[in-house]
Formats: structure tokens, C-alpha cells, sequence
């Protein structure tokens, strides 16, 4: 026993007791340390680490929308979105990946690009450390297949939108044009801008490490854009560009301009421009080819005002029906300057006054009313405002507010000069007349509900200055402006264009009418500005052009034709004259 007890005593470990704080202390420190890590991580800074999570298992994918479509009144569209695609950079990948040394696929990249291929790869080795660069915006489907099968490293490819324009440059003008972000910059694109593009979603989630979607985190619905319908009929639109083309091309104008308006309801039919451009492509095209200038542009109108001064006079009492005005000698002196008739005339009635174009026989029917009443009806027919469109550019036109006005301006403003108004407004002022002396706003948008219109001329008044107006066609020089089964009412102007100092060698011819005349329906205003050749007389370069648009609007929309109609009111008047005698 006391062997086994002594042999048990030396057996038993001889362990000193630092060594065990030691290792107590060490595991102590170790879970402290731990222990710390943690609540500085979770309660401290745990921003740093969800950072590091999100970018390794967040995404975030954009619902891109498309811009949305303009159509005309019968849904034809005018501008639509593509889909196309863009090529884009990332230097620092191409740099880490040695991407230069593929020299054959670089020169393809370039060749199929129509870029200088040491240019391309300067510009994308400028700053190795970019992320982020275009290489070529827009890019057709079939161009970027062929990019995609080059394979360089960091050359990639990014879904977007382009606009086309189907109806080129007809409806250029009206319809405008977005820039390479889509963004509208010209006509209806940049009017409407905000409604046609609407607002892009996007889709929070979170991925697992093979890339599959394991929670949704948040959506962002788009909203959609909405679609353009504008009061354009294209089909007038197209007849209205091509017949003004085809006149400016002929008289060798410097431009032209054509509207189309329905008197009752104000929509614009068709606003065509001539010189046009191609809105799919404008590279090196004239900034000045952009302009709407039946919109812009002013003009002095000449004797197309010639009717609101005989129906000022009409207004006032001054004048009536019957009325005969004495035009001998065929001039007269104001305030030191000549008034005047190419020849004397005589006694004219107002039909004749019209028929004949008589600056005389104007010119006395407009000082018989106060300065005052001629300048207001100037005024209520709109020519120093805008039309009501709120097209980007229109102008107010220039007629002036002084306060004093000589004779002979007073006069020269009776047949259209010492104003300046553009052909909208002059389309304005003739729906006005034809609507019975209401007057409208103008819209370029399609509409059902009833405009609310402002009564500025006597009805039976305005109705008579139509009547008259039909004579100028069937009696007068107008008379390349009517159109077969119509009846057509119009008046031509002629008038030369003002330069510093006075007037110029050059002319604006005009014609202005509506049809048809037993219930007028729509009013055509023709502008062809500086013709180049020996013609230039409003009655011979603008009232064919009206003649054409006119019938082809009328049978577009068919309008039934009333040529009869003129039969039987001479029958009937005829009748009453007899039964009058018996």
C-alpha cells in the first residue's frame, strides 16, 4: 500500500498555477475581444457592412418607358418611338484587360461606326479610370448585333428609344423634334414634352449568390406616357405641303406658307411651310429651315383687310348695302401724300369696291367712321395677340397702340399696310367672318367639346362681307381661285415688304378665302413670300394655290358641293324682282 500510495504521489502532475491565469486570461481576452468586434459592428457602425451586403446582393432594375406617339385627328401617326441601342465604354475595364492589343476588332468597332479608329481608342484611353463613356448614341439593331459579336472587353451595349418621323417633312413644322435624349426641342414634341414622356419606374430586389431573385424590396411604378392627338388632318396636311412646294418651286419664292382652319370649331386642319426639312435626319440642314413661319413670320397683308375696313364702315352706320361710294378722280392728297386708284373708277358699290380692289374706294369708307372705332376693330380681330394655339414661337404680329394716327395712315391701314400679322392670324380673322363674326381660338388639338367664341362683328354684317367675298372669285381677278361644284369667297392682297427706310423691290403675294359660301366650313389662307419671276400679284401666284387646297380639303372631308345653290337664290331673286314689277 505504501508503495502504490508513494508511485501515485509522483504521478500526480506538478502544474503551477500562473500558467493556468494565463491561459484563462488569454481565452478571456479573446472572447472580450470578440465580444467588442460585435457590439461595434451592430451597434456602432453597422452601416459599413450592410454597404458591403447591398452591393454584393442589392439590384435595382429601371422600367424604362417609351415616349409616347403624336397622331392626326384620324389616329395616322406623326411621331413615334423606335427601340435602338447605344454603345458605351468602360476604360477600366478595357485597360485591365488589355483590350487594345484585339487591333483587328477595334478597326472593325471603328469601320462599322464610321469613326477613325486611333481617335475611337484615344478617346476611350484618356482616362483609364472612367467608368462610364459614350461611344456612339443610337445605334440601328443590326449594328449592334455586329458590335455584340466583336466581343471587346468593356464595349457594351444599352437598350433606348429614338424617334421617327413617318411623315417626313410635310408635317415637320407642326410635329418638331426631339434631341438625342429624347427630350422634345421644336413644335409639338417640345409643347407637350412633359405629357409625352411620362415617368420611369424601377424594382428593388435582392439576389443570392447564382444571381436568383430572393426578395423584392420595393417597386416604383411607371407612369406611362400618354399619346398627342393633334387637330392636323394629314391628308389636307399632305395635299396643302405638296401644292405649296410645288408654287414656291415655280415662282421662285424665297418661302410659303398654308393654313387650314374649320371655322366652327377653331382646329387647325393643316400648316404646311415651304422650304421644309427632314426631321429623321437634320445634318447640315439651315437653322432657318427649322422655323414655323406661318406661326413667325409677319407680313403686311395688303388688300386681304380690305373687307374688315368696309365692315368697320358697316358697323358704324357710315355705309350700307345700297351704298355707292364716289371714287372721281381716282386719287386724292392726305396730309401731303397720294392715295390712288391705277385708274378712275367712278361710282363703285361695295361689291365693286371689293371686286376691283379700290384703295379709294376704301380709304373713304374708312375715314367715314372715328379713328378710334377703325383702330378697336383692328384690335377685336385679333392682330396683336396670339391665336390661342400656344404653338412654341407664335408671334403677337405688330399693330401699333398710339395713340395718333395721321389720315394717310389711317388710310394705308384700311388696305393693309402699317400692320404686320402672320398667317394663322390672317386664317383667324377670315374663320371670324365666315363663323358669322364669331371669333374662336385657334387649336392644334383635337377637340369635341364647343369652343366658346366671342362675338365681334354683326352677324348679318359678317354674313354680307362673305356674300361679297364670293364676288371677288366669280366677277373680280380672283378667279383662279374657284373651285369647280363650290361656291368660294376670297380676296387677294398684294403687298411690297418693308426695308429700313421704307419699302423694298420685293412682294408678298396673298389669298385668303373660305368655302362654301351657303355654309362655310373651313377658311384656306395661301402666303407666298418674294417670288422671283416676272408674276407676283396675289391673284396670280397664291389664289391657284387656294383653288387646289381648298377642293381637295372640301372632298377630304366630304363636304357636299353647293354650285347649285347659287342657281337658285338668282332664280328666287329673279322671282321676287318680277313679282315686285307685277
Amino acid at each position: 500500500m505504501n508503495k502504490v500510495a508513494k508511485k501515485n504521489k509522483q504521478l500526480k502532475p506538478n502544474t503551477a498555477p500562473w500558467r493556468f491565469y494565463v491561459v484563462a486570461a488569454v481565452i478571456l481576452l479573446v472572447y472580450l475581444v470578440l465580444a467588442a468586434r460585435s457590439a461595434y459592428i451592430q451597434v456602432i457602425e453597422p452601416d459599413m457592412l450592410k454597404k458591403q451586403g447591398d452591393r454584393r446582393s442589392k439590384r435595382i432594375a429601371e422600367l424604362d418607358v417609351q415616349r409616347g406617339s403624336i397622331v392626326d385627328r384620324n389616329g395616322d401617326e406623326l411621331a413615334v418611338s423606335v427601340p435602338v441601342e447605344t454603345v458605351w465604354a468602360d476604360p477600366k475595364i478595357v485597360m485591365e484587360n488589355n483590350a487594345f492589343a484585339m487591333e483587328k476588332h477595334w478597326q472593325a468597332l471603328a469601320d462599322v461606326l464610321g469613326k477613325d479608329v486611333k481617335e475611337l481608342t484615344a478617346r476611350i484611353g484618356k482616362n483609364p479610370n472612367k467608368r462610364f463613356l459614350y461611344v456612339e448614341r443610337q445605334v440601328s439593331p443590326a449594328m449592334a448585333d455586329y458590335i455584340k459579336q466583336l466581343k471587346i472587353p468593356g464595349i457594351h451595349l444599352r437598350k433606348e428609344s429614338k424617334r421617327f418621323y413617318p411623315a417626313g417633312e410635310i408635317s415637320a413644322h407642326i410635329v418638331g423634334f426631339t434631341n438625342v435624349d429624347d427630350k422634345g426641342i421644336e413644335g409639338i414634341e417640345r409643347l407637350y414634352d412633359d405629357k409625352l414622356t411620362g415617368t420611369s419606374g424601377s424594382k428593388r430586389f435582392r439576389k443570392d449568390a447564382k444571381g436568383r431573385k430572393v426578395e423584392i424590396l420595393s417597386v416604383e411604378e411607371a407612369t406611362p406616357p400618354q399619346n398627342v392627338e393633334l387637330s392636323i388632318d394629314q391628308r389636307i396636311q399632305a395635299l396643302a405641303y405638296k401644292e405649296l412646294k410645288g408654287a414656291v418651286r415655280a415662282f421662285k419664292a424665297t418661302s410659303g406658307s398654308v393654313v387650314v382652319v374649320n371655322v366652327h370649331s377653331g382646329e387647325i386642319l393643316a400648316l404646311a411651310n415651304s422650304p421644309s426639312f427632314n426631321p429623321n435626319n437634320r445634318k447640315n440642314t439651315a437653322i432657318h429651315r427649322f422655323r414655323n413661319r406661318a406661326i413667325t413670320d409677319v407680313y403686311e397683308p395688303g388688300s386681304t383687310m380690305k373687307p374688315l375696313s368696309m365692315l368697320t364702315a358697316l358697323e358704324f352706320g357710315t355705309a350700307e348695302q345700297s351704298t355707292v361710294i364716289d371714287t372721281s378722280p381716282g386719287w386724292m392728297r392726305l396730309g401731303g401724300r397720294r392715295v390712288s386708284d391705277p385708274i378712275n373708277r367712278g361710282k363703285l358699290s361695295l361689291q365693286d369696291i371689293l371686286v376691283t380692289s379700290s384703295n379709294m374706294g376704301t380709304t373713304k369708307l374708312a375715314l367715314s367712321v372715328p379713328k378710334e372705332f377703325l383702330l378697336d376693330r383692328f384690335f377685336d380681330a385679333g392682330f396683336a395677340e396670339d391665336t390661342g394655339t400656344g404653338l412654341v414661337g407664335e408671334t403677337m404680329g405688330m399693330m401699333s397702340s398710339r395713340s395718333r394716327w395721321s389720315q394717310y395712315e389711317l388710310a394705308t391701314l384700311s388696305w393693309g399696310y402699317g400692320l404686320a400679322i402672320s398667317p394663322l392670324q390672317l386664317a383667324r380673322f377670315y374663320a371670324t367672318l365666315a363663323n358669322g363674326g364669331v371669333k374662336i381660338p385657334l387649336r392644334i388639338l383635337k377637340s369635341d367639346e364647343v369652343p366658346q367664341g366671342q362675338r365681334i362683328f354683326g352677324e348679318a354684317q359678317a354674313k354680307y362681307i362673305v356674300s361679297l367675298l364670293e364676288g371677288v372669285v366669280t366677277e373680280g381677278g380672283a378667279s383662279r381661285a374657284a373651285v369647280d361644284g363650290y361656291r368660294v369667297g376670297g380676296k387677294t392682297g398684294t403687298a411690297i415688304k418693308a426695308v429700313p427706310g421704307g419699302y423694298g423691290n420685293d412682294y408678298v403675294g396673298l389669298f385668303a378665302g373660305v368655302a362654301p359660301i351657303s355654309n362655310p366650313e373651313l377658311a384656306v389662307v395661301v402666303v407666298i413670300n418674294e417670288p422671283g419671276g416676272d408674276l407676283y400679284h396675289g391673284g396670280e401666284i397664291a389664289a391657284p394655290v387656294f383653288s387646289r387646297v381648298m377642293k381637295g380639303a372640301l372632298q377630304v372631308l366630304n363636304v357636299e358641293p353647293d354650285a347649285h345653290t347659287r342657281i337658285v337664290e338668282a332664280k328666287q331673286a329673279k322671282q321676287i324682282r318680277g313679282g315686285g314689277n307685277a
